[in-house]
């Protein structure tokens, strides 16, 4: 069976305040619960590197780069990011976006690979927010369209949050189309203008989900042609998210993640998978849902290997 590519860094974890809301250590908890029944060698593992200054700053503004990678981003936008840029921070933001890039060159060389970190969507061009240092998609899609390795990209996000950061980076790009399907009612109030946005109501739950995003998404593969796609998988649409406010279910999110894989691969485009949020103060059934939908993804895609 054909190990599915998935890249990983220890630093993907660094410390916070204690109490902090945001769940730093479900990044180990996720690659431990994929490992824990990797018995037959399903996943094959590779590493993040750490990027440097000028490769984030082909997508995020050079001054706001600077403010990072000297540890001097002003207070206020430190209480925009969600908490103090230190060292670590730097060096977790660094390597996750490292992930996200090399995650994708896997994709574009074997047809699928993810990231166990990324999705990091609320980071503007020049400034960080929502728990969001570097835009890793954002960072990743522009040096692949910088390098020539791609000529178009699809982002589809379907954290629970719209992808405003994302949105405003590509709003002038037309060689990235990207689409957000979100909770209307959530973080940020302010959202940006996607190249199609989905805003859903409070509650809504498995089957309007999936008929929304079955919808939307082989039209945008038809008419977009990316030659990859980037999926932020976030699994806080699940009901029991505390920052979420859908509805969906294990099932419904394994759904969602096989109608994603199966449409795109369909389609013969590279699929590059990013975590996205997922928050409980249970951080073991959060990294099992982020886990599941690693596995999803994997299963689809031996299954139409197995096909070919």
């Amino acid at each position: 069976m054909t190990a599915y590519p998935v890249v990983h860094h220890p630093d993907y974890v660094a410390p916070l305040p204690a109490g902090h809301r945001f769940p730093m250590s479900k990044y180990e908890a996720v690659v431990a619960a994929l490992s824990a029944d990797d018995t037959a060698g399903l996943f094959v593992w590779h590493d993040a590197p750490a990027l440097d200054r000028d490769t984030v700053a082909r997508a995020h503004e050079a001054a706001y780069v600077d403010q990072v990678f000297r540890l001097a981003v002003p207070a206020d936008m430190e209480r925009r990011i969600g908490f103090p840029v230190t060292q670590r921070v730097l060096t977790r933001a660094r390597h996750a976006s490292g992930g996200t890039l090399a995650a994708a060159r896997l994709a574009l060389a074997l047809g699928v690979a993810s990231n166990t970190a990324g999705g990091s969507h609320h980071a503007h061009p020049g400034f960080g927010a929502g728990f969001c240092v570097f835009n890793d998609v954002g960072i990743a899609a522009r040096t692949l369209l910088d390098d020539g390795a791609v000529a178009r990209v699809l982002v589809v996000d379907l954290d629970v949050h719209q992808g405003d950061g994302t949105a405003a980076m590509f709003a002038a790009e037309p060689r990235v189309f990207t689409f957000s399907m979100h909770c209307e009612a959530n973080f940020p109030v302010r959202k940006a203008v996607s190249d199609l946005d989905i805003g859903l109501p409070p509650g809504t739950g498995d089957q309007a989900y999936l008929d929304r995003l079955a919808e939307a998404l082989p039209t945008l593969l038809s008419r977009h042609r990316p030659d990859l796609v980037f999926y932020n998988a976030g699994v806080d649409v699940h009901a029991a998210d505390r920052l979420g406010r859908l509805a969906l279910s294990d099932a419904g999110i394994a759904a969602r993640d096989r109608l994603v894989a199966e449409t795109v691969l369909a389609a013969e485009v590279p699929l590059c998978t990013v975590m996205g949020g997922g928050y409980s103060d249970d951080v073991g059934a959060v990294a099992a849902r982020h886990a599941a939908t690693i596995r999803a993804i994997a299963d689809c895609w031996r299954t139409r290997q197995a096909g070919e």
